[in-house]
């Protein structure tokens, strides 16, 4: 009897344990659509109204959500002071510090971190056009995710089925 509530208990655990595996793969995309968002947000608000970058940041911060508020309050506080360089290295230290606890991915946060390198350095001709780019790329990234995204869950939860059937198998 005690083999049998064993052997249910660690299919269960392990059964749960692929279904957080899924879980934290489509929070993860969520996170990935919301910085495009954010993106989009900081777009129409240079479009429109034609503000320093330190005014889209705080007029963006005020509508978004933790971290990103932060993220974006701190990058328009030291945009306005200019107490570094440039703005490249202001962007990055900044997604460095505020967003580490994303986890975002080497490729996702490299990507993020093109977006500084141009931005508030050009015409509004050629802002608009490196902007509608960029918000495309990130678009692709995110049908990248959301296309491996079911796969994916549907693998983690079968591997923990089966990771678990087999522990019970070899402790048997």
């Amino acid at each position: 009897m005690q083999r049998l509530v064993g052997g249910i208990l660690i299919i269960t655990a392990t059964a749960g344990a692929g279904y957080v595996y899924g879980t934290e793969l489509k929070k993860y995309l969520g996170k990935i659509q919301y910085l495009r968002y954010i993106v989009g947000l900081m777009k129409g608000e240079i479009e429109y109204t034609g503000a320093p970058l330190s005014e889209v940041f705080s007029s963006v911060a005020r509508r978004v959500k933790e971290p990103y508020r932060n993220w974006l309050g701190q990058l328009s506080a030291r945009t306005e002071s200019r107490d570094e360089s440039g703005f490249s290295r202001i962007w990055n230290k900044c997604i460095d510090r505020y967003l580490r606890e994303l986890n975002l991915k080497t490729e996702h946060s490299v990507l993020l971190k093109e977006l500084g390198t141009f931005l508030g350095q050009m015409d509004r001709e050629t802002f608009n056009r490196s902007m509608q780019l960029y918000l495309n790329r990130m678009d692709l990234e995110i049908e990248k995710l959301r296309e491996g995204l079911a796969a994916k869950k549907k693998i983690g939860g079968w591997l923990g089925i089966m990771s678990g059937i087999f522990l019970v198998v070899i402790l048997i």
